[in-house]
């Protein structure tokens, strides 16, 4: 009896818990995580969404990962079956959509006090910075919440800074970041909007970023999707706003942890690709993310800049309303117009040469991967200081530099961008180091990299906080926890485990 119930103790595995925001560029990332986890590391891992959402991730998980689903909370003011940023008809409603997920946390309470009733709460708990009541909860279970942004710690770095001192609150054209090295410096039209804003303390994005804020920096550690070679000496920078000796732990690029899906809607988009293979470095991919609204004429001016610039392309649009104009000089025989495309296998296409990019971290690191560089546009969020870090920091990318009175860049600058990242003597200054970085992100998650060593070290930290903790009864307090039984059978009736 005895000899049995050591083998069941010996081969039970360690369970992960990963609570993605609902946002497929928050999404994606932390699925090639929980991928690597399971496959490679051997640890159950569970995937917290809801019903919504959970269709979608199943079809790029393996089987051996879990999902727990939760009710999408009902709000009068969102349309009726968005559980997605991606989903959302505008914007504007971002911050009404964050605050609903807000109402998730009974259900994530009944969900932790179920695994404590069975014995199997998780290691630890992944979830995003837009989730920042998930601390409380984890707390009360004495579970170490890991957070993550979806940001470099260069950028997240300067954020915090920025929110915390205010420097760009002055006139001054270009304002040095507190703490940082003395040559980091910003114009305000490199700071993102919500983070310019915040000197107001009426406003409910700043109150809303100050309450996850507070969360985010008692959390017990922060999983950063990034590499120490493109860090250097940001990642202590960042840590420094963290309390309790909080480590940011580098394990990225989480892209390189797990296969690419491949999906029906690839076999075209790609084919088209293998007819081009012929002369390598030859298209250029255009692709502005999945929320970023560009207007028509926007788009029309960068059709016109494309054709000019005489070099075939792939350009995603995401606007099914909008095709190329019917113009003499806009004939769309240079490029394929798609509404979507399977990014990380086109940019490691050897015909694709170059990527007109929003900046996004998630493409940023794509691109980086690929070693393909990159001409910037920044859009939104904190995109201006990826480019920031691309352009300046790491010497992997091109800037387009010049935009109207109205806020259109005209197809001039954009025909020139293109010229010059293609074939101009930056453009090949910049794609050789764009390749060298590709070396180092390769490196970085391959057995003794970087990241891979970060991963075991941040594993090995977790078995020893549980052996020094939970396990020795030092934190879970029941009565803070104690949920009726009428509670928890409601609660099961609407939570599934798949």
């Amino acid at each position: 009896m005895s000899s049995t119930t050591t083998t069941m103790k010996e081969v039970k595995k360690d369970h992960i818990m990963i609570f993605p925001f609902m946002a497929q560029g928050h999404t994606i990332p932390l699925l090639h995580l929980a991928t690597f986890l399971s496959t490679h590391h051997h640890l159950q891992v569970t995937i917290i969404t809801t019903s919504g959402n959970a269709p979608s991730l199943r079809r790029h998980l393996p089987s051996s990962i879990h999902l727990s689903i939760l009710p999408f909370p009902f709000s009068p003011l969102l349309p009726t079956g968005v559980e997605s940023t991606d989903h959302l008809p505008s914007m504007d409603l971002h911050p009404i959509f964050t605050a609903t997920t807000t109402h998730l946390r009974p259900h994530f309470h009944h969900l932790l006090h179920s695994l404590h009733l069975s014995n199997s709460l998780p290691l630890c708990i992944i979830s995003d910075f837009f989730l920042g009541w998930t601390l409380d909860v984890c707390r009360l279970f004495s579970i170490p919440r890991l957070v993550f942004h979806g940001m470099s710690t260069f950028s997240m770095f300067i954020c915090k800074s920025l929110f915390a001192h205010q420097p760009h609150s002055s006139d001054n054209e270009l304002f040095q970041i507190p703490s940082a090295p003395p040559s980091l410096l910003l114009s305000r039209h490199q700071v993102p909007d919500t983070v310019l804003n915040s000197g107001d303390p009426t406003d409910p994005v700043t109150i809303f970023l100050s309450e996850t804020g507070a969360a985010d920096i008692n959390s017990w550690g922060v999983i950063v999707n990034s590499f120490s070679f493109i860090e250097r000496e940001y990642t202590k920078l960042f840590e420094s706003f963290y309390q309790n000796g909080a480590r940011a732990w580098l394990l990225g690029p989480f892209s390189l942890l797990s296969p690419q899906p491949q999906t029906q809607e690839d076999d075209d988009c790609l084919q088209w690709l293998d007819e081009k293979k012929k002369k390598k470095n030859s298209v250029i991919y255009v692709s502005f993310g999945t929320q970023t609204h560009v207007t028509v004429e926007q788009l029309e001016e960068v059709a016109a800049g494309l054709e000019a610039a005489e070099y075939e392309y792939l350009w995603v649009v995401r606007d099914a309303s909008w095709w190329l104009p019917e113009r003499e000089f806009l004939t769309g025989e240079r490029g394929k117009i798609v509404r979507w495309a399977p990014q990380r296998e086109v940019l490691q296409h050897e015909a694709v040469g170059g990527f007109v990019s929003h900046c996004g971290w998630n493409s940023v690191l794509e691109s980086m991967v690929a070693g393909v560089p990159v001409l910037t546009w920044p859009m939104m969020a904190e995109q201006a200081l990826n480019e920031k870090m691309i352009v300046d920091e790491l010497g992997a990318g091109l800037r387009l530099r010049k935009v109207g009175a109205d806020g259109v860049v005209k197809r001039e600058e954009i025909k020139d961008g293109v010229r010059e990242l293609m074939v101009g003597e930056k453009g090949k200054r910049v794609r050789m180091k764009m390749e060298e970085l590709g070396r180092m992100a390769m490196e970085a998650v391959e057995d003794g990299g970087s990241s891979y060593k970060s991963l075991s070290e941040l594993i090995e930290e977790l078995q020893r906080c549980r052996t020094n903790g939970r396990d020795d009864d030092q934190g879970l307090e029941m009565e803070k926890v104690a949920i009726d039984a009428n509670s928890l059978l409601e609660y099961q009736d609407c939570i599934k485990i798949s």
